[in-house]
């Protein structure tokens, strides 16, 4: 059964993944904006192709990276940015591009289990495959924009290769069962700001968390956490984030991306008077007509319903008897202690669909982070041993 799981390749963890929605490198941010607002996924692939004299060789389309929502909010909240949203809109997408290199990285399908785990702990977040087509999958493809010289593609995220893990979870006993503070994986380096900060002073902290796949922790005066400030989130409000992070302050971007409902008309009419304060008026005409959208994540049917521990905006945690909602709402940042044991960790970020779940003391202070990544080298280190 060990040897099994080694002997898994990238085509067998791909099995059922759609294709990859897709821009190219010479589209606008606008047009970026525009394909987000149409994908299902929060991320869209970004690729530079050779279409030159009917090339139809697959090798010479490559995905040059990904962007999503707050790589625009991001952009646009830049000081000389506020003051012309029209023409940031018509600059080219590859100035959203992350300068960090080997995020997104090309796989074969016929790549190992081993590989895959190696290329993530050196910093890969995406593995694109190009996926095999069977005559099946042929007739009932619609025609896409999403090929790239007759060929598709997917990715593999740190989340699908959890998932996988977790399918064989028993192969590692007793890791699994240990504590998280026993197998040394909680990180106590973490982003954090106090409610009563500007949100624009953590416009770099929320950038950070997009790159590490992670959050913002909103704490109190007492470093007691009341909330986070969550890319995914952050990215179901649109554009009009950008009008929230540079007049409110931590706490009320908070209130502001609580994706429960549209914003409060109290934070709403504040969020207006500061930008004419500023005499920023044009942010205000382009892009307040757009209000937060609920985050909404599928769960599998046949994932465990696990005790959820999930924090009130009071700062106390509230536990829920059973999970098994088939939509979740991620507006709540999802919380775990010290002696709580990796796989119920595992389960609990798949569960919520984040990369990340925060640790607290009973009091609820911070205590620190786990992440995917954290876990992932957990199981590296033993995969081999397991044999």
């Amino acid at each position: 059964m060990a040897a099994r799981l080694l002997s898994y390749e990238v085509a067998d963890l791909c099995l059922g993944k759609p294709s990859l929605p897709s821009l190219s490198i010479s589209a606008t941010i606008g047009d970026a904006v525009a394909a987000l607002k149409g994908s299902e996924d929060n991320f869209i692939s970004v690729w530079s192709c050779n279409h030159s004299k009917g090339n139809l060789n697959s090798n010479d389309c490559v995905c040059v990276g990904k962007i999503c929502m707050v790589d625009i909010i991001y952009y646009l909240c830049k000081e000389e940015n506020l003051l012309s949203p029209s023409l940031v809109l018509q600059s080219p997408v590859s100035v959203l591009l992350s300068k960090v290199k080997g995020l997104v990285k090309h796989v074969e399908p016929s790549s190992s289990l081993l590989e895959v785990i190696d290329l993530m702990l050196q910093g890969a977040q995406n593995l694109v495959v190009p996926i095999r087509s069977n005559s099946i999958r042929k007739q009932l493809q619609k025609p896409s924009s999403t090929t790239h010289n007759v060929c598709e593609f997917c990715w593999l995220t740190l989340e699908d290769v959890i998932r996988f893990l977790l399918c064989s979870i028993g192969l590692f006993s007793p890791i699994p069962t240990l504590s998280i503070d026993s197998l040394g994986i909680i990180s106590t380096e973490f982003l954090v700001i106090g409610s009563h900060s500007p949100a624009a002073s953590a416009g770099g902290a929320i950038y950070r968390s997009l790159l590490d796949q992670t959050s913002v922790a909103v704490v109190d005066d007492d470093g007691i956490l009341i909330g986070e400030i969550s890319p995914s989130t952050l990215a179901a409000c649109g554009t009009a984030a950008t009008a929230a992070i540079a007049t409110l302050s931590a706490g009320e971007l908070m209130a502001y991306i609580d994706c429960g409902g549209d914003p409060a008309q109290e934070i709403s009419r504040v969020v207006e008077a500061r930008l004419k304060e500023r005499n920023l008026e044009k942010i205000l005409d382009k892009f307040m007509t757009t209000t937060c959208e609920p985050h909404i994540a599928s769960l599998d049917n046949d994932l465990p319903s696990p005790r959820t521990t999930v924090m009130s905006k009071s700062g106390r945690y509230s536990r829920s008897s059973s999970y098994s909602a088939q939509m979740v709402r991620r507006a709540e940042e999802i919380v775990c202690h010290p002696g709580s044991s990796l796989v119920a960790v595992m389960v609990q970020a798949i569960a919520h669909r984040v990369n990340y779940v925060w640790v607290i003391e009973d009091d609820c202070s911070v205590v620190g982070i786990v992440t995917f990544f954290n876990m992932l080298q957990i199981f590296r280190e033993n995969l081999e041993s397991i044999i």
